[in-house]
């Protein structure tokens, strides 16, 4: 019976006394006795093949193939477009109830005119088409590299980045030190949700992210997304400062220890929030895109013995990122371990599991060993922040003294000063 009906067709499934209507999608390869349906409600059912009934085909699937243009008025700021992946560079497959990368700009494009009532996007990059769990630090150099590029071309009034959201704050914050002083802005953004589905926040994030880089005079390295769960306006959050806080909400981002440069309306009115780098569209961006990849990141837990860091020793690593408990304070047998790795040329950098205030190693006897054993304690810095800026230190200098002063230094806004312990 399942031999009229392809994936992709709407179909109806009779199943004992019950009938069920939906999208056919295709089995995987160990399961080609089920029968997978996506029901109307997006919630995706299965049925062994030997009990059904009967299937109706109660309309064919057909592959629509629309034409698009990238049109262009000269009335309009030009910005660039970098396409790295993502769940925003994504659509809805209606024969596996997945999502699939979409195969070119065009493709993207034509879901997205809105964007076009701003700006002419008048150069598209795609350096690779990743989700984000699958980058590396050596991707986020590709992508700073066609930055640079792009923020130096005098035609070009900002940039915008498409990400998945997994590992976006990580690349919002490499991004950050790699660019360092900005002359025009660079705006990363993302979906929740594919494009195709009646709740993505994809439309919204990119219109609100086309008026920062091409008419907002913020020149720094921010994310755009929802400020909220409805559609009412988007935040710009500064890159070192943001962090993914959701699964699935829309307004998955949230600004730490921070608060956000602005919020952007969809008609592109601007409400500033906070003090930034402005525009300077006369000056040049050298890019840093130097970066030691022998770097961790260790969370502490109770019972956890100090001798895992004896592993990243063995195995040659430059310098940890060690997330600790409250104002960053390890057990005392730990203190011990970092100086003896610590005389050897290791670095080891010091931030809070929770997600608000700052570490301070004075106040209790665990902080102030880990301070005489060498640990840097990272204010209010992110954890992934942290990591990001340590593995640019460390590809900079060895030297352990000018590593602590250019851990402690505020390069790029990824420490607070005002912020009240």
């Amino acid at each position: 019976m399942e031999n009229i009906a392809k994936p992709g067709d709407l179909i109806e499934v009779h199943f004992g006394k019950l009938i069920y209507e939906g999208v056919f999608l295709e089995s995987p390869d160990d399961s080609k006795n089920i029968l997978l349906l996506k029901l109307g409600n997006g919630y995706n059912v299965g049925f062994n093949k030997k009990e059904i009934l009967e299937i109706k085909v109660l309309k064919k699937f057909k592959e629509k193939k629309e034409e698009f243009e990238i049109k262009k008025d000269p009335s309009k700021p030009n910005i660039a477009v970098i396409i790295t992946g993502g769940t925003i560079a994504s659509r809805y497959d209606s024969k596996t109830g997945g999502v699939h990368p979409l195969d070119s700009p065009k493709s993207l494009f034509k879901f997205y005119p809105e964007l076009f009532d701003k700006v002419n996007v008048s150069k598209v990059e795609v350096p690779f088409m990743k989700f984000s769990e699958e980058m590396t630090f050596n991707d986020i150099q590709k992508i700073a590299r066609k930055c640079e590029e792009l923020l130096n071309d005098s035609n070009i009034k900002g940039i915008i980045i498409t990400h998945g959201t997994d590992f976006l704050h990580y690349t919002s914050s490499a991004l950050s030190f790699m660019l360092g002083k900005l002359n025009k802005p660079v705006v990363l953004t993302y979906s929740q949700r594919s494009i195709d589905r009646a709740s993505s926040d994809a439309n919204l994030n990119l219109n609100c992210a086309a008026s920062i880089a091409g008419i907002s005079d913020i020149a720094e390295v921010v994310l755009v997304g929802h400020a909220n769960s409805n559609d009412d306006f988007c935040y710009v959050m500064p890159g070192t400062k943001v962090r993914k806080m959701h699964t699935s909400r829309r307004d998955a981002f949230k600004v730490i220890n921070g608060k956000p440069l602005a919020k952007v309306f969809p008609d592109g009115n601007l409400e500033v929030l906070d003090s930034f780098n402005k525009r300077n569209n006369h000056k040049k961006v050298k890019v840093r895109t130097k970066f030691e990849n022998k770097i961790a990141l260790v969370k502490i837990f109770p019972g956890q013995s100090p001798e895992i860091l004896d592993y990243y020793s063995e195995n040659e690593y430059k310098g940890l990122v060690l997330e600790l408990s409250g104002l960053g304070n390890a057990p005392l047998k730990w203190s011990k371990k970092i100086k003896e790795l610590t005389k050897k040329g290791m670095v080891f950098c010091v931030t809070s599991q929770c997600i608000n205030g700052r570490v301070n190693g004075k106040v209790y006897s665990s902080g102030r060993k880990l301070i005489e054993a060498g640990a840097i304690h990272l204010e209010d810095m992110i954890s992934e922040t942290a990591l990001s800026k340590l593995g640019h230190v460390l590809a900079k200098t060895n030297k352990g003294d000018e590593i602590r002063k250019l851990m402690l230094t505020n390069m790029v806004g990824e420490i607070n000063p005002r912020l009240e312990e």
